[in-house]
């Protein structure tokens, strides 16, 4: 094949030694894909009224959730390089040389999510449209980690910005063949993309009560859909497409099934359910804490005037000689209470 004019280089290592400890660009791209997600995220829950913590609270649940669900997937839609003659099993636990399935990661992830708002009392809708343009973030950042491990790459090509892989990661029947589509960065910009749509969509045409994150669905999947039909991975197939492409096929209809059924929905959803998990406490309001504090200082206002009354009857008890004084003094002292309690509240 003829030299591209220009190419993109793949890294030289994926890994660095920060003494004994090892620094993986495979981990540290899902990593700061979390963190961009959860950030975006928590700005905009907080943005639409939610209480600030939410969605890290939440994340705490669902980030375990679809690491797992993630791994899961690859594992048992990939066994073929874990389990068998000359395979060692163990290598399924190693997540950082790659391999983790969106399908599984969101699957699990979603169950995750619905776990957390369970306990904090929290919409589940309304929380998947507010993280869905974090989520396509995220996958767009970690599509880095596979250009760090040169793999999941494309057909050959000699377009100016293909992708040089080292002879070491080739597969065998390329091992002549220098340079591929970089599906990566495809698929990175690709649900850049994905975020900016549902950010725009969701202002644009008020898409609440969970179709922010059926749109995000919908983008997603055709985009994987042209990207999977280019990869030369390893993959089963049937009848010519990879399983992905069926999975991506299935989960677009899916969603948009979601989006015309609640199409025309208008209105905005709260955030919060009725009544949360039982011994879930959602965090209150600052107009429920405002009320708080109103209630609890009416409450120690009347409590200290009920007791001046009660010490001046008592005072007139122990000296019946003077009724008529103490009668008076008692008078004064209710007076006296009244007119400082404005200046107390």
């Amino acid at each position: 094949m003829q030299q591209p004019l220009a190419f993109i280089p793949s890294p030289s290592q994926g890994v660095w030694h920060l003494g004994p400890f090892p620094l993986r660009a495979y981990a540290l791209m899902i990593i700061i894909g979390i963190v961009v997600a959860v950030w975006l995220s928590e700005r905009r829950w907080t943005a639409r009224g939610g209480t600030p913590g939410t969605v890290i609270d939440i994340a705490v649940w669902a980030v375990p959730f679809g690491l797992v669900g993630g791994r899961l997937y690859h594992v048992i839609t990939d066994h073929q390089l874990y389990f068998g003659s000359g395979k060692n099993p163990v290598d399924a636990f190693k997540i950082w040389n790659g391999g983790l399935g969106i399908w599984g990661a969101v699957a699990l992830g979603a169950l995750g999510a619905y776990i957390g708002c369970r306990r904090r009392g929290v919409n589940i809708r309304a929380f998947a449209d507010v993280v869905a343009p974090g989520i396509a973030l995220a996958q767009g950042i970690g599509r880095w980690g596979n250009w760090f491990n040169q793999e999941l790459y494309g057909r050959p090509t000699n377009l100016p910005w293909a992708l040089t892989i080292d002879a070491n990661h080739r597969l065998p029947q390329y091992q002549n063949v220098a340079h591929y589509h970089p599906t990566f960065l495809y698929e990175s910009i690709w649900d850049i993309g994905v975020a900016i749509l549902v950010i725009w969509a969701g202002k644009r045409f008020t898409l609440n009560w969970g179709r922010s994150f059926a749109l995000y669905v919908a983008a997603y999947t055709v985009g994987r859909g042209w990207i999977e039909y280019l990869r030369i991975d390893t993959a089963h197939q049937f009848l010519g497409l990879r399983i992905n492409d069926y999975t991506a096929a299935v989960v677009f209809l899916g969603a948009v099934a979601y989006l015309y059924a609640h199409r025309g929905k208008g209105g905005v959803e709260e955030l919060l359910e009725t009544a949360p998990a039982a011994g879930a406490e959602p965090a209150a309001t600052d107009t429920e804490r405002d009320t708080d504090v109103e209630r609890d200082t009416d409450v120690e206002r009347d409590t200290d005037v009920e007791r001046d009354v009660d010490a001046e009857t008592e005072a007139m008890a122990e000296e019946p000689g003077e009724p008529q004084k103490h009668a008076e003094q008692a008078d004064d002292a209710v007076e006296e209470t009244a007119d400082e309690a404005p200046k107390k509240r």
